[in-house]
């Protein structure tokens, strides 16, 4: 997939989002107003917050796809992990305030029951945001974007303060209004809780994970096929963003020319390239079969890159 299909894939994701979310924002906010549904109006500012990520997430998926330059040499593929970051942060502060705005209800002596009619959107609020998440999330794994994964998470969150708001807007019509300003705290709190989740994988991104067994092991059979490379003595992967770098350090005969040695390993650079989805560059360092010592220091100081 090239990063132009990666991008509009995406950005459709994105604007999908978008358009649904200032539909929901609009109604919830407008609804929780009139019948007095505090679980409601903080459901409302939940799905503002989901806005804003999904804003966030159309730019940072712009600026992921940008080639390398003089500044990034390696692109700019963190960006998505940033972004995820910054969706993180903006859980945390919609959780602050929904709880707040809900202790400060509950210490209200006159508490009113809000109006049955905030029960419909909290209703079409979770049936959307569900389906949103689904939808989310299978094109966020289908393009490897942390952001919109992450923004997926950022909507079923959404779908579970509904399921807490619907909870406390039917038990205080019900004769029992504390519960809506409740659900206004159970909701803050699995806010909380999603933008922990959410942070905590975003950083790991930056930490330039390697990716998956299989695809190490992938690369290490595409290398061994190419006829005269006798051994990998080492394969050292990272991810940026859903782009892949490789490293690797191969065995050949001692015996044959520098030109040959550097001809094996373009051909094992281009069939990675070809046959690993995502990898964005591989080097490859050849050493001679039989006279290599197998030291950090040696990988360290004597890699040279194979084209």
């Amino acid at each position: 997939m090239s990063n132009n299909e990666r991008l509009s894939i995406g950005k459709r994701a994105s604007w999908v989002a978008i358009i649904g979310n200032i539909a929901l924002t609009s109604v919830k906010a407008f609804i929780g107003f009139i019948a007095g549904s505090t679980a409601m109006i903080a459901d409302a500012f939940h799905s503002a917050s989901d806005l804003v990520g999904n804003v966030i997430v159309l730019h940072g998926l712009k600026i992921s796809n940008q080639p390398p330059d003089e500044e990034h040499h390696y692109g700019h593929g963190k960006a998505e992990s940033i972004v995820a970051k910054i969706i993180a942060i903006l859980l945390f502060l919609t959780a602050f305030g929904i709880g707040l705005s809900a202790i400060k209800t509950i210490r209200n002596p006159n508490l009113e029951a809000p109006s049955s009619i905030a029960i419909w959107p909290a209703l079409i609020s979770i049936v959307f945001k569900e389906w949103m998440y689904r939808y989310t999330v299978r094109v966020g794994k289908k393009i490897d974007s942390p952001a919109l994964i992450a923004d997926a998470w950022h909507q079923r969150t959404d779908a579970f303060s509904s399921v807490a708001a619907l909870i406390g807007i039917t038990g205080a019509v019900l004769g029992y209004p504390i519960l809506d300003p409740l659900a206004g705290i159970v909701v803050a709190g699995m806010i909380g809780k999603a933008g922990f989740s959410v942070y905590w994988d975003a950083v790991n991104q930056l930490m330039d994970p390697a990716p998956s067994k299989e695809v190490i092991e992938d690369i290490r059979k595409l290398t061994m096929e190419i006829h005269g490379i006798h051994d990998i003595q080492d394969i050292r992967a990272r991810k940026l963003g859903n782009q892949i770098f490789v490293d690797m350090k191969i065995c050949v005969d001692q015996y044959i020319s520098v030109a040959e040695g550097h001809n094996l390993a373009g051909k094992a650079k281009h069939s990675i390239l070809s046959n690993i989805e995502n990898t964005k560059d591989v080097f490859i360092h050849v050493n001679p079969c039989g006279v290599y010592d197998n030291t950090n220091a040696d990988f360290n100081n004597t890699k040279t890159k194979e084209d």
